[in-house]
């Protein structure tokens, strides 16, 4: 991990607006959401002092976000940087949200990422600085980037969210936290700014493991919930009607009350159903989480056979129809539905 010369030429002059100033690396559907309120919020209530940097693999991503910041917050300052190592060194604190493990390794541990920076910069400015990594990844991977980060003399803790791209663009997802306490109260004040309940889960990667138990839940429900209005609207319910005997009855859950994959079911919501399935939760990453649900039961030798089962469907969901990763995995309905409609 040997910094680059880029790296220690930028450390030689660490800016003086580095204490005010936030990283924020991953602009996806949910990191671009996330970014956009801790921003936002953050402007605010600093009247207009803070500084802000972005940084995605894809330039053009961090550019629009940019102009489009800048075009609501006439005034801010957001910089755009092309790799981690230059948002680090930018600023004290810094969050990431990115698709999975390896993209983790890559942005924390490699050549150009955040260990290899905090390693070339001034001890008091090390200490100083904070790392938020809400990327719903491997425990055990977490957990050693942790140890890297800490054995730096950095703070760093794990920060899953729930609530989904509608949580996020609300600002009032759920943050579910791994890491010491000192890091968890250096980070409150920041995922305040993105969510509405920041819960210390326990230590390194007990964030991690509270998300890939929810997403377990959450995975599950959201198939059983498709299997029920499909057999539902067979024997002949209205959706709207079976939607609403569902959430007020001990059927209720997310996937239904928020979630539902029927059209026109739940007429106070926006799902994304009523998008062609867009703008949601990939069923990609849903299938991702399920595997990492399967591989860390393994580890502890818990069966999941519902998890396994779910797991399959998802996989096959993609399979039979690859447009649908990207889709909403609410979208699990589609796929059911013309499987259904084969039995006949």
């Amino acid at each position: 991990m040997r910094a680059t010369p880029r790296l220690l030429r930028a450390v030689a002059s660490l800016p003086p607006s580095r204490a005010s100033s936030i990283s924020f690396i991953g602009l996806g559907r949910m990191g671009s959401e996330m970014a956009y309120n801790l921003f936002s919020r953050t402007l605010a209530e600093s009247g207009g002092s803070a500084r802000f940097v972005v940084c995605d693999a894809r330039q053009v991503v961090s550019e629009s976000f940019v102009a489009n910041f800048e075009k609501q917050f006439p005034g801010s300052r957001v910089d755009v940087v092309s790799c981690p190592e230059e948002a680090l060194v930018a600023s004290q604190t810094v969050v990431t949200m990115l698709p999975s493990s390896p993209h983790v390794r890559n942005v924390y541990l490699e050549s150009g990422g955040i260990v290899p920076a905090l390693l070339s910069l001034p001890q008091e400015a090390v200490q100083s600085t904070l790392c938020i990594d809400s990327t719903t990844l491997d425990v055990e991977v977490a957990r050693a980037v942790a140890q890297d980060i800490s054995m730096t003399g950095a703070k760093i803790v794990d920060a899953p969210v729930s609530g989904g791209v509608t949580g996020a663009k609300a600002g009032t997802l759920s943050f579910l936290v791994g890491g010491t306490q000192g890091a968890f109260d250096s980070a409150k004040p920041t995922l305040s700014n993105m969510g509405k309940k920041i819960i210390h889960c326990g230590p390194s990667g007990s964030g991690l493991a509270a998300k890939i138990c929810n997403n377990l839940v959450l995975g599950v429900h959201q198939i059983v919930v498709a299997e029920a209005m499909l057999l539902g609207q067979k024997l002949g319910l209205g959706a709207q009607v079976l939607a609403s005997v569902i959430n007020s009855s001990t059927g209720a859950c997310w996937a239904s009350s928020v979630n539902n994959p029927v059209p026109g079911s739940i007429p106070d919501k926006s799902p994304p159903c009523e998008r062609d399935f867009e703008g949601g939760f990939a069923t990609s990453l849903m299938l991702k989480d399920m595997g990492l649900a399967k591989d860390i039961a393994n580890s502890a030798k818990t069966p999941l056979p519902l998890g396994s089962a779910a797991e399959q469907i998802y996989s096959d969901v993609i399979q039979h129809d690859p447009d649908l990763a990207n889709k909403d995995f609410s979208s699990v309905y589609r796929y059911l539905r013309l499987a259904n409609n084969q039995t006949q």
